[in-house]
């Protein structure tokens, strides 16, 4: 595969930002590799980093090069720092950048499928509410989403995860979340009212994660509502060798 480092400026940030992208080569002699080029755009996963990390961290702690080059799969991974993909209270419009224009600058600058099924969303923890939030809010644009140890329950978050000062620069306050736009159970509600098209959803967490109650929670709402989704436990905490593991079940998983 391609493995391009991009830099580029974002007016919605009104700041320079980055992205690592890996796009499928086609090749005979590579030792040790399988790899699929499709004719045409290529499907596209936009893979989202955790709270603590960057754009940089899925090439850093997993195999996704090689575990994409085999599907013909092209990944793109933004980088948000922490804002939990949110157009912050006081802070950058995250959740514009990574719904609009992101999208529309990685297709300008790369052969990108444009058809929501062809196009795919994926994060752990942070990453995990943002891939979530993008399918639920834009379901037009997403054939699929998946969320590993998922930050699911933003109210949650807001009150045990983040320092109130953080609190208040990304969602104003935790009081502030229910029944708004970065409710995941409440855009999940809307979504299964809609009558209208319903991305694929995927969701895991390991049973020891300190995440894993608001997993369920999440999950028995999504299953009561009727939505889609392919859920997945085992014995796990909040670390890479699982996040590793389970991002080669979210490449299967996929209907490419």
């Amino acid at each position: 595969m391609a493995f391009i480092d991009c830099h580029f400026f974002s007016d919605t940030l009104g700041i320079s930002s980055s992205m690592y992208v890996l796009l499928p080569q086609a090749v005979q002699g590579q030792i040790g590799m399988d790899a699929v080029r499709r004719d045409g755009r290529h499907p596209v996963l936009f893979l989202l980093h955790g709270l603590s990390d960057d754009h940089t961290i899925w090439m850093r702690r997993t195999s996704i090069e090689r575990y994409a080059a085999s599907l013909g799969l092209a990944v793109v991974m933004p980088n948000v720092h922490r804002s939990f993909y949110t157009d912050m209270a006081q802070g950058g419009r995250y959740f514009t950048f990574v719904s609009e224009e992101l999208p529309a600058l990685a297709r300008s600058f790369f052969p990108l499928a444009e058809e929501a099924e062809r196009t795919f969303v994926a994060g752990l923890s942070m990453g995990g509410y943002g891939a979530m939030k993008l399918a639920l809010t834009r379901p037009d644009r997403f054939g699929a989403a998946a969320s590993l140890s998922g930050a699911l329950d933003a109210e949650d978050c807001a009150r045990t995860l983040l320092v109130p000062e953080e609190t208040a620069r990304i969602f104003a306050s935790a009081d502030a979340i229910p029944g708004s736009g970065s409710d995941l159970f409440h855009l999940a509600g809307r979504l299964a009212s809609s009558g209208g098209r319903r991305p694929k959803l995927y969701q895991c967490c390991g049973t020891e994660d300190f995440l894993y109650d608001s997993n369920v929670r999440f999950r028995d709402h999504c299953r009561a509502l009727g939505l889609e989704l392919t859920y997945e436990e085992e014995p796990g905490t909040h670390e890479w060798g699982y996040w590793d593991r389970k991002i080669q079940s979210v490449l299967n998983w996929l209907p490419l």
